[in-house]
C-alpha cells in the first residue's frame, strides 16, 4: 500500500510507540476537541464520548481508503476524572490520593471507516493498584517533570518510581492504546493483524498479560454505528 491505512487522532508519543507495535501502517493526525465532562457524565461514557468525537473531527480531512483511530484516558479514582496535573502541587496532591489503594483507568477507543461511516467503539477498563510509596519518592518523583504531562501525575512505566503494586489486566491501555481491543476492533471491520499483536506488546513492555486471550476471542466491541 502507498498509503497508511490508520491514522492515529493523537499526538501522544506513548500511543504512537504502541500502535507500531501492531505492525499497522499509520500515520498521525491530532486533533483538539472540548475535553470538558458533561454534567453527570459516568467516565466510561466519557472515554468512549471523547475517542469518537476525535475520529469524527479527524474525519473531516481524511481520505475514504483509511480508517480513523482516537482514543482518549482517564484515571478514575471513585467518580472523580483526575486529568493531568496543573503544576508540581497539584502533581504531590494526585499522587499522595492515589497512593495505597486501587484506582481504574478507562481507556475509549473509537475506529471509524470512512468508505462506508461505520464506527467502532470500544472500551477497556483496568483496575491499577498503587503502592504506598513514600512522600519523599512522591517529591523525587515529581522533580523529575514526567508527572506533569501525565492524568493521575504518573506513567505507569516509569523505571524509576513504579508506582504499581501488582496488575492484573491490560498493561498498554494503562498506557493509552489498548491493542487487543483495538485488533478486535478492525477485525470486525475485515483488517487482519499483520504481527501477533499481544506477542509483541508483551515483549515490548516486558509484562505478562493475564487478559489478552479473553480480550481477543471475547465481545465485540461495545457499539458499531453506520455512517451519521
Amino acid at each position: 500500500m502507498s498509503k497508511p491505512l490508520l491514522v492515529l487522532a493523537s499526538n501522544s508519543p506513548r500511543r504512537r510507540q504502541l500502535l507500531a507495535l501492531g505492525g499497522w501502517m499509520f500515520h498521525v493526525h491530532a486533533m483538539e476537541v472540548d475535553e470538558t465532562p458533561r454534567p453527570g457524565e459516568a467516565p466510561t461514557s466519557y472515554v468512549v464520548r471523547l475517542a469518537e468525537s476525535k475520529a469524527r473531527a479527524c474525519a473531516a480531512s481524511a481520505h475514504n481508503d483509511l480508517i480513523i483511530l482516537g482514543a482518549d484516558t482517564a484515571v478514575v479514582d471513585g467518580n472523580a476524572i483526575l486529568g493531568k496535573p496543573g503544576n508540581m502541587a497539584e502533581a504531590v496532591e494526585m499522587l499522595r490520593r492515589l497512593r495505597g489503594h486501587t484506582h481504574q483507568v478507562c481507556t475509549g477507543i473509537a475506529l471509524l471507516r470512512m468508505s462506508d461511516g461505520t464506527l467502532l467503539t470500544d472500551l477497556c477498563s483496568t483496575d491499577v493498584p498503587m503502592r504506598a510509596y513514600s512522600d519523599e519518592e512522591i517529591e523525587a518523583y515529581v522533580a523529575t517533570g514526567d508527572p506533569l504531562d501525565k492524568a493521575g501525575a504518573y506513567a505507569i512505566q516509569h523505571r524509576g518510581f513504579q508506582p504499581v503494586e501488582h496488575l492484573n489486566g491490560c498493561y498498554a491501555s494503562v498506557m493509552g492504546l489498548p491493542l487487543c481491543h483495538i485488533s478486535r476492533g478492525l477485525r470486525q471491520l475485515d483488517i487482519v493483524n499483520r504481527t501477533g499483536v499481544a506477542a509483541e506488546c508483551q515483549s515490548a513492555l516486558e509484562y505478562a498479560c493475564p487478559v489478552f486471550s479473553s480480550i481477543l476471542e471475547g465481545k465485540e466491541p461495545v457499539n458499531r454505528k453506520g455512517k451519521e
